[in-house]
């Protein structure tokens, strides 16, 4: 048993608890945060995750995208159950856990455990006390002009207010970073990944707003005026500070309102709604943001074209995975507006390409051999735009069977791209077109078809997304991916993944790709498309030619020209 968890058993009966319940997400609720509590205590390094240590036993909740990854990290000392199981699960029956109650919203704790166990809610975070988390409020917000942003921070707290008067509410608590930094128009350093700024808002129906973080963090806010003094509200005197407020009511985020502040908030006011009005504003990009987007998306098919004709035409040495990851920074870093990652790469050689959200580590990772398939799934922060990209590659002539099943996967990414969006208008429907290909031969994958993606933000951002579930409508300005994939275990991964927009002209609406990069042509099997299917590859390879040529050297815009 590792270390970790024996000295957080020990806490059981200090707490007087039978178990403690640790989540991925810190108390933002961000995917990508600088504190792994699920890490420590599991070795799961994954994005989405929840583990339950007990006196004698542990469990790893995770999705189909770590199956493969949970067991590898994980599987030794937890056993690994897909997340969806964890719904009215019966496995903690009758058991008292322990919990953070900054770390989980009421949703959770209603879905997770309250039927058959009894929840109890602690004060002190019990890995916390194992291993104390390092302290992360010194990184300054910055605020971005109405030039980059399209729209001025008082236009959007004016739409939330027409919101809040809609609703009657007097209150809104914004608890998820991301809508704070749509609201302000600022950004910060809190993430390793995303621009996030660290903080929460109060937004009263008499346009009043508190922004709710630490001084230090918004000096330069105050210099610039884009908040007063008088407005900042310090995140250890929010308890005191809510219940100075006035109203009646408040409307809370299900998704990253902690059952901590929920419970103060309660203490004085109803809750007349679960729902943040930010997320489905924020989706919907204006033409600034789409027009912004669309540069960072030539710089950063700029940088993955020339990472695929070295390592596929160039390259003569034999390289690691992580040595394939490091080569395709540099050529983004040779970009004055590159910032950082906007997720850690995932390049996966062979039966590594098999694991979803796989990570190449130095020392253990794979050489990458000329009969591998490499999946190579990356994206970058950019002044200003967040971009996220796939493309599978191959070094020799694949077998047969590989080619068909890369081409069924392409027929699924054409078949969203062409989407009809007056008719497949949610991510449920547009899913099912993105698998139909691989479903008639019985084939599928884990995970959703896409995600949305936000501006200069985070690279996973809702509500919309392509899946075999969400009902949420596609509107014009929303910024999506489009990903279908295959995975065989323990032989390679296949993945083609574009940035798409959703764009109006006249009565149509449709998705135009943001993404430029060309799409391995030596694993289609040609015989399998459709001629509107190859007409889309030949305009797709157009246009990518027409946007980054002018970018290449002259060798790499000859190989370029030969996927038109």
């Amino acid at each position: 048993m590792n270390k970790e968890v024996k000295e957080l058993r020990k806490k059981f009966k200090k707490y007087n608890i039978d178990g403690y319940v640790i989540p991925k997400n810190d108390d933002y609720f961000t995917e990508y945060s600088k504190i792994n509590r699920l890490k420590i205590i599991s070795n799961f390094s994954g994005s989405a995750g929840l583990a339950v240590v007990l006196k004698d036993k542990n469990y790893l909740f995770t999705d189909g995208r770590y199956t493969i990854q949970s067991k590898i990290e994980s599987g030794k000392y937890f056993k690994i159950i897909s997340y969806e199981k964890i719904i009215n699960c019966n496995l903690f029956k009758n058991l008292k856990l322990g919990l953070d109650p900054k770390l989980f919203t009421h949703e959770q704790i209603k879905n997770y455990f309250l039927r058959n166990n009894i929840v109890k809610f602690l004060s002190n975070n019990l890995v916390d006390e194992i291993k104390t988390q390092k302290s992360l409020n010194n990184f300054p917000f910055f605020s971005l002009k109405d030039e980059i942003i399209g729209e001025s921070s008082k236009s959007k707290i004016n739409k939330i207010i027409n919101y809040l008067k809609k609703n009657k509410a007097d209150n809104l608590f914004v608890s998820a970073p991301e809508n704070v930094a749509w609201i302000l128009n600022i950004r910060g350093s809190d993430s390793p990944n995303s621009p996030i700024p660290n903080s929460r808002l109060i937004i009263n129906g008499s346009k009043k707003i508190f922004l709710i973080t630490e001084s230090q963090k918004v000096k330069k806010l105050i210099k610039e005026k884009i908040i007063k003094k008088n407005q900042l509200i310090l995140t250890n005197d929010l308890p005191k500070k809510i219940l100075g407020l006035n109203g009646k009511n408040f409307i809370i985020d299900n998704k990253s309102c902690s059952i901590f502040y929920e419970n103060i908030i309660k203490s004085k006011f109803k809750i007349i709604k679960r729902e943040d009005p930010t997320y489905l504003l924020k989706a919907i990009k204006n033409n600034t943001e789409i027009d912004n987007m669309i540069k960072s998306h030539v710089i950063d098919g700029v940088a993955l074209t020339k990472f695929i004709y070295w390592i596929k035409k160039v390259n003569k040495k034999k390289i690691t995975e992580v040595d394939a990851q490091i080569k395709l920074e540099k050529f983004r870093k040779k970009n004055k507006n590159y910032l950082y990652p906007s997720f850690d790469t995932i390049a996966g050689s062979g039966e590594n390409g098999a694991i979803v959200h796989y990570r190449a580590k130095k020392g253990s990772c794979r050489t990458i051999g000329k009969k591998d398939i490499f999946l190579c799934d990356s994206g970058g922060q950019y002044k200003y735009g967040t971009t996220d990209v796939t493309r599978t590659i191959c070094f020799t002539k694949p077998k047969q069977s590989i080619k068909n099943i890369y081409t069924k996967v392409l027929k699924g990414h054409v078949a969203v791209a062409n989407t009809d969006l007056r008719f497949d208008n949610t991510g449920i429907k547009i899913d099912k077109r993105a698998r139909k290909y691989l479903n008639e031969s019985k084939l599928d994958y884990a995970h959703g078809t896409g995600h949305g993606v936000g501006f200069f933000l985070n690279v996973h951002e809702g509500p919309q997304s392509i899946s075999k579930l969400n009902k949420v409508q596609i509107k014009e300005g929303m910024i999506l991916s489009n990903e279908p994939g295959y995975y065989k275990k323990g032989s390679y991964g296949i993945r083609i993944e574009n940035l798409v927009f959703v764009k109006k002209n006249k009565k149509k609406i449709y998705f135009e790709n943001l993404t430029l990069a060309p799409i391995e042509k030596d694993l289609i099997n040609y015989n399998l498309l459709t001629k509107l299917e190859k007409n889309y590859l030949f305009k797709y390879h157009l246009d990518v030619y027409s946007k980054l040529s002018k970018y290449l050297s002259l060798n790499e815009r000859k190989w370029l020209a030969s996927y038109i």
